[in-house]
């Protein structure tokens, strides 16, 4: 049996168990644990579980895994909690550059709940035809990789979309086997977007998706070519901001993802 000490932290209602593991009390955790702490109704309950580990280039190693136990390369609104909990623990103060599986990342402490974490550019983005499921503004959607895989589809209401049947459906689709997909169902209102997000791994709506959301403002621009720089996205969970630099017609860099995060709770749990 393994006591682990963890805390709960949500940015914009995506909410994780973060465990501080520079003591190594989580070396040993395996995917069937990690998806019973992330269980809602026999664990703590969580959207993904990650890992606080140390690192000799970097202020500290996020290791971050999806509620079906599994690891995954990113999560945007993640980095921002786990951001925030790290400068709570004095690993660092108001700015820092951290690793993860798609590589370093910078984030900056605005307050002690509203985080700004710097994403990975995206240079490939790609128009794709869908089947004809739910009622599009057209028969396609935008795909690009923003630290994870994402389908952008545009939609008159994304409230009136059953995200949990369209999204399974979009993101079990062949073309983006074997891994699948996200699936985000984007209204586009000038630099306003409102977005709901159907995650793999999660299998199912989560009440905000940080690289989602990355992916709405990018492939919003990419598609209308607004000349904007900045979106704000309204999501169930809160509002997130999106900032970014054009390059080219396909290359973003200086890709930010602002908004909350905040602390739940703190306690401890016994694994058997």
């Amino acid at each position: 049996m393994n006591t682990i000490h963890f805390q709960k932290w949500q940015g914009a209602g995506n909410d994780f168990i973060i465990i501080d593991n520079r003591n190594h009390q989580a070396d040993t955790i395996n995917h069937l644990e990690i998806k019973w702490l992330c269980d809602r109704h026999f664990g703590i309950g969580a959207d993904g579980l990650m890992l606080i580990g140390q690192s000799q280039k970097f202020d500290f190693e996020m290791v971050y895994y999806n509620s079906d136990g599994y690891s995954a390369e990113m999560c945007g609104n993640g980095g921002r909690c786990i951001a925030a909990m790290a400068s709570g623990e004095g690993i660092f103060d108001k700015q820092t550059t951290f690793l993860t599986t798609d590589g370093p990342h910078q984030a900056e402490i605005i307050t002690p709940t509203q985080i700004r974490l710097l994403m990975n550019g995206v240079t490939k983005i790609q128009q794709v035809e869908l089947p004809d499921i739910i009622t599009l503004t057209s028969n396609s959607g935008i795909f690009l990789n923003t630290g994870v895989p994402h389908l952008v589809v545009f939609v008159e209401d994304p409230d009136s979309v059953d995200v949990q049947t369209a999204g399974r459906v979009l993101r079990n689709l062949e073309q983006f086997a074997p891994a699948g997909t996200n699936v985000n169902f984007v209204k586009a209102d000038s630099n306003n977007l409102s977005v709901r997000t159907y995650e793999r791994g999660v299998e199912g709506e989560t009440l905000a998706c940080g690289t989602g959301n990355v992916a709405a403002a990018i492939a919003s621009e990419w598609s209308f070519n607004s000349g904007r720089s900045t979106y704000n996205c309204r999501t169930l969970g809160g509002n997130l901001i999106v900032s970014f630099n054009r390059l080219t017609d396909n290359q973003f860099a200086e890709v930010w993802l602002e908004g909350p995060a905040v602390k739940v709770f703190e306690g401890t749990v016994l694994i058997a």
